[in-house]
């Protein structure tokens, strides 16, 4: 008797543990957590910790809730000016409503990565369609994934998808028409060259007219104003030596030492003979001193 009421207590005590670890729901940082009751979704855990479900009534499943990166199989899509090019793109996206995405989706992320699939692929044919190719290939690092990113707005709302970002890995031509494209593009840059350098030849030429004229009028000015020093010190000079021999004497004296001045001139470059005849003003001058 003591026997099988140890044994119903085991048994009793086994299924409390059964009934309470069925209870609880533990959800981690990276998932929410789905409580179901009779196949409807009656709660969403979304925040880390451990909750508690009625057992036997209720069920609960995962769903990710980490950013989740999506490698887009590549396609083929025709330019504006008609020209064929290969993209290979991922998407960043996340789940925003894990009610929706379980409802619409079946909580499948296969499901989820193919609808993102035809959805990044329509709004990138969208994009490139309005665009030449050389205009593709100068934004493929930047304007591009935003355009198409901007394109895809909030069509995946209603699955519960955010799309936070699409990326091109790499947006490329088919080899037959690579090599003759990238040629055309060389040439182009080698037209904007040349007209950036003649540009850059003309703009030079004329400051250095410019500045030639400029250094020219100041050369005319200098001249001019050092004429007109000169002028002036001359006169000075002249005003200065009138004040100076103002009387007879001193006349004399001035005329003696401009006549020494005269005959050092002349005699220059080996020349050590003067000859002056008796009768001219500076022999005169000699003579009478």
């Amino acid at each position: 008797m003591k026997g099988l009421k140890a044994g119903i207590g085991v048994i009793i005590a086994a299924a409390a543990v059964v009934i309470a670890a069925m209870s609880l729901v533990v959800t981690y940082p990276n998932e929410y957590k789905l409580i179901r009751q009779f196949g409807e979704i009656v709660r969403v855990e979304s925040e880390p910790g451990v909750s508690v479900k009625i057992p036997f009534l209720q069920t609960s499943a995962s769903v990710p809730k980490a950013l989740q990166i999506y490698d887009i199989p590549q396609s083929d899509v025709i330019t504006r000016d008609k020209k064929s090019m290969i993209a290979d793109a991922f998407v960043l996206w996340r789940i925003s409503d894990p009610v929706l995405f379980t409802r619409h989706l079946n909580g499948q992320v296969a499901q989820a990565q193919s609808r993102i699939s035809a959805s990044v692929f329509s709004s990138m044919k969208a994009v490139i369609s309005n665009m030449d190719q050389a205009e593709i290939i100068e934004n493929r690092d930047g304007k591009l994934a935003l355009d198409i990113s901007s394109n895809i707005g909030d069509s995946l709302d209603e699955y519960g998808i955010q799309v936070l970002a699409v990326e091109t890995k790499s947006l490329d031509m088919p080899d037959d028409n690579k090599q003759a494209v990238y040629d055309r593009m060389i040439s182009e840059r080698n037209n904007i060259a040349a007209s950036y350098t003649a540009q850059g030849n003309s703009s030079a030429q004329k400051i250095k007219n410019d500045t030639t004229k400029e250094v020219a009028v100041m050369k005319s000015e200098a001249s001019a104003q050092a004429e007109k020093i000169r002028a002036e010190g001359e006169a000075q000079y002249m005003q200065i030596l009138s004040e100076a021999y103002n009387d007879a004497r001193k006349a004399e004296f001035y005329n003696f030492v401009r006549s020494l001045d005269a005959a050092k001139a002349s005699l220059q470059n080996g020349n050590n003979t003067l000859i002056l005849d008796k009768s001219s003003p500076m022999a005169q001058i000699f003579y009478g001193y």
